[in-house]
């Protein structure tokens, strides 16, 4: 592991995150390191200064982010090449076999690189609690609570209720041909004994809440707390225009963005598309595939696709929008709902998901993730064309109520009476 000294000198450094991957774009220990109380953040690749010959990689560009650049950050980027290299001759169908073994190779690493680096010990205080997201969690929080360290799950979906609706969803669409493989029982195991390890588990959404307990989970250790999200300096959305009315000259321009997948909605959407074929709107895909379309869809006049783009470029996107269209069936928030949001763009949202969208307010809740649904929503956008100035105007300031030092708050807070419970028993 590589580190590069903090710079905040506080006796508070009481937090360490264990991050596989850059979720949230590092949303978190950004926040604690703001707050001078990150103590080091371990993850698998770093997009480190002090090693040029990494920093050209094409899929670390993204793994960094600049208010970390003077925090403690242990990360096995070499490493991680090294073992991606041997899993390129994995077969296909070991798909989930390979993530697992990712998983359990961070967990190795973080362990080790506890115990070398002693981030555990503190002196003359409580041990600093550790967090870590699901599924590459439980060997970490075996070793911290060795240590006397109190630990955090960040649970990134709504669990095995989740696997299950997709899996009837994806068994009633089989002629898309979807790339999906069913989630083996072991995986389930594994996460049930990281579930009963940690001391507490955030979840982002309430529908995620009610995932865990239908899977039971105990409701005392569950807390509710949504994503944040903080737009980039300097990219501030303008008032957004919009016509009096839609014509073929001027459509309404409706964007999804996101992993082309039957959980994502993708099949619904595309569906509601071809419905509206001959209305004045103009639906634009952007993402990876995960299905494979009819010809007569994949080059409808009304759909666009763009394939997957850098998370560098949505922003382009957003800004050429009039409206986001986010019909997962399931998903443990969202995240793209505030992107759009603090871009300007109403949003079309499922009801399974983060809790972002108030109906005829910021954009539309969909009662049920079906093509009728999505048409009844945008045929509503495209009959109220002066609602929409309004609903965008509300979506930037919905999106402001998740900044990260609004939500993330909480997190310091549950610190604090922990070791206030700790003290005093």
């Amino acid at each position: 592991a590589n580190g590069s000294p903090g710079t905040l000198q506080s006796p508070d450094r009481d937090w360490i995150c264990c991050q596989l991957g850059a979720r949230e774009h590092y949303a978190i220990p950004v926040h604690l390191h703001r707050q001078g109380r990150l103590k080091a953040l371990l993850t698998d690749a770093w997009r480190d200064p002090a090693t040029p010959r990494l920093v050209s990689s094409r899929r670390l560009a993204e793994r960094f982010h600049p208010a970390l650049a003077a925090a403690t950050v242990h990360h096995f980027t070499a490493a991680l090449l090294g073992f991606e290299a041997k899993a390129r001759f994995w077969a296909r169908d070991r798909g989930w076999s390979r993530i697992m073994a990712r998983n359990e190779w961070f967990q190795d690493r973080v362990v080790a690189a506890l115990s070398h680096h002693a981030l555990l010990h503190s002196a003359g205080g409580p041990a600093p609690t550790v967090m870590a997201y699901s599924y590459a969690a439980r060997r970490i929080f075996q070793y911290a609570q060795s240590q006397g360290a109190r630990t955090v799950l960040c649970q990134i979906d709504p669990g095995p209720l989740e696997d299950n609706i997709v899996a009837g969803a994806v068994a009633g669409q089989q002629h898309f041909k979807p790339d999906w493989q069913p989630i083996p029982p072991r995986y389930w195991e594994l996460w049930r004994q990281e579930c009963s390890i940690a001391d507490r588990i955030i979840v982002n959404s309430a529908w995620s809440r009610e995932a865990l307990l239908a899977k039971g989970i105990g409701v005392e250790k569950i807390e509710v707390l949504p994503l944040c999200y903080e737009a980039p300096a300097g990219l501030a959305p303008p008032p957004r225009q919009y016509p009096s009315a839609f014509t073929s000259a001027r459509p309404l321009r409706v964007l999804f963005l996101g992993s082309l997948i039957i959980r994502k909605g993708i099949v619904e959407a595309v569906e509601a598309a071809r419905r509206l074929a001959g209305q004045p709107v103009e639906f634009t895909f952007i993402g990876p595939p995960g299905i494979t379309l009819p010809a007569e869809l994949s080059t409808a006049s009304q759909i666009r696709w763009r394939g997957a783009v850098p998370r560098s470029e949505a922003a382009r996107h957003y800004a050429g929008a009039d409206v986001f269209l986010f019909p997962s069936i399931s998903d443990g928030f969202g995240l793209t709902q505030l992107e759009a949001m603090a871009a300007g763009l109403p949003v079309i949202a499922s009801q399974r998901c983060g809790d972002v969208v108030i109906d005829r307010r910021n954009g539309l809740r969909l009662p049920a993730v079906t093509a009728p649904a999505i048409c009844d929503a945008v045929s509503w956008c495209l009959e109220h064309p002066e609602a929409l100035g309004e609903m965008s105007r509300q979506a930037v300031v919905t999106s402001r109520g998740f900044l990260p030092d609004v939500v993330l708050s909480k997190l310091v807070e549950s610190r604090v009476q922990f070791v206030a419970a700790n003290l005093a028993s």
